[in-house]
């Protein structure tokens, strides 16, 4: 039985799910009840986004707290620099046990990595990317030693299984335990999503307007990707119901959260890497510990703010090389300032950047540069303006209107100050070219972020 107060963690981390999947974010298929109640019962991030829609870059985010372009994780198959710490590192020096399940995605090979590149987590079961690794009945990690395990049943249920054993065998000490899946992500060998075989197919699935919309493979791929969300729901229940069972639960913090999302094909030729909210609007509760009762928090969130918001909660110190912010002021109900927007950069379909305030997104491209090889641009262009409360779907794109132009120098200044924040040299915005505007316009008051 343990005497301390320190708060375990356990990071449930899926990967490529849209936030309107969820109940809370108003899908009709009741395909997570769980999250849904982490959300009511614990802290809602009700505008939660990734910086980085793509694999790799938006975990050396979530793992270091800094921008992809800092830690120069900008694109995906970069090895995570060394001194760039991930959260381990600095729950390891508090005392934590922690431990690594699943994907990785930061290391240099796509099989079994090397321990020097396991971000520091003591206890490994994983792989660098499990779509190389494994099938959906396939499941093989490698553990501490490098050697090759294959875990009986399902992907999503095999980890979940291996997660349990591990909460079951470290209740002596406060642990940190990420979990890291692959679904609902696409099976890279075949370009389906396969939901498991045991759950009940859906045969009419919601679909989202901005999918219905501008269709893509939403129509055919909808049914098994919904089926992944159901049993990754399923799993978060199972994560719950043994904490409970072991009288875990009041101490130890659980997050749901995503990498980012899926456009099915909507917005270029593939799933993500894009700035749009299909993209980059990301399903994140958190429960226990200091979450419990938290309520839903209005402030754009970021998931380079996830590391110092753990960090701060379990009263560890945020260290001063962290570009995000802890968002615990919120949940405590203290005096706080919060940023106003947040911040995007994409990558390797466009070198592009974005802010996404409650009611804007403005975003650039640099069409001449090539979005494997250049991480960033001395120039842009005004590629993209949406209007979040009368077109929250993106369906209609507003840059170059002459109604709209003092409204995007606002926004240009605003994505120019976010830019340099995160370490970026500040470039050139060239105006997108001007239209006619027809009867729109800005009214006084709407230009207010």
């Amino acid at each position: 039985m343990r005497h301390d107060t320190a708060p375990n963690v356990v990071v449930f981390f899926t990967d490529q799910q849209r936030y309107d999947t969820t109940g809370v974010h108003g899908n009709p298929d009741d395909l997570t009840p769980n999250f849904d109640r982490m959300a009511l019962e614990g802290t809602f991030l009700k505008y939660a986004f990734s910086p980085q829609p793509v694999c790799g870059p938006a975990r050396a985010c979530l793992q270091t707290g800094k921008y992809a372009t800092t830690t120069g994780n900008y694109r995906n198959a970069v090895c995570l620099p060394p001194d760039h710490k991930t959260m381990a590192h600095y729950f390891n020096q508090a005392g934590y046990d922690t431990a690594y399940i699943g994907k990785w995605h930061l290391g240099s090979t796509r099989l079994a990595v090397p321990e020097a590149e396991r971000g520091e987590y003591r206890y490994w079961l994983g792989a660098g990317a499990l779509e190389a690794s494994s099938r959906p009945y396939d499941t093989v990690v490698y553990d501490n030693e490098n050697n090759p395990v294959k875990l009986p049943g399902n992907r999503i249920d095999a980890l979940t299984d291996a997660a349990i054993r591990y909460i079951d065998g470290h209740q002596e000490k406060p642990f940190f335990l990420f979990l890291s899946f692959l679904e609902p992500h696409f099976q890279n060998a075949y370009d389906s999503f396969t939901a498991p075989f045991s759950m009940k197919p859906l045969t009419k699935p919601y679909i989202p307007p901005d999918l219905a919309e501008l269709g893509g493979t939403a129509h055919r791929h909808l049914p098994g990707y919904y089926g992944m969300v159901k049993r990754l729901d399923e799993c978060l229940g199972r994560i719950q119901d043994a904490l409970e069972s072991l009288s875990m639960k009041e101490n130890t913090i659980v997050v749901f959260a995503t990498d980012h999302g899926c456009h099915f094909k909507t917005r270029n030729a593939e799933y993500k890497r894009s700035c749009h909210e299909s993209s980059i609007r990301l399903p994140i509760a958190l429960n226990g510990g200091p979450f419990s009762g938290g309520g839903c928090v209005q402030e754009l969130f970021s998931l380079v703010d996830l590391a110092p918001t753990l960090l701060d909660a379990c009263s560890i110190p945020v260290p001063g090389d962290m570009q995000g912010r802890s968002i615990m002021p919120a949940i405590r109900r203290e005096t706080y300032e919060w940023p106003d927007c947040v911040l995007i950069q994409t990558s390797e379909a466009e070198v592009g950047r974005a802010i996404r305030t409650h009611r804007w997104k403005y975003g650039v491209l640099a069409p001449d540069k090539d979005p494997i090889r250049d991480s960033c641009s001395d120039h842009y262009t005004e590629a993209f303006l949406y209007d979040l409360a009368e077109d929250p779907y993106e369906l209609d794109n507003l840059a170059g209107l002459s109604s709209h132009r003092e409204l995007c120098d606002l926004l240009k200044e605003k994505l120019l100050q976010k830019m340099e924040e995160a370490g970026e040299k500040r470039p050139v915005i060239e105006n997108a070219p001007e239209r006619a505007a027809g009867q729109r316009r800005v009214f006084s008051g709407e230009q207010l972020l």
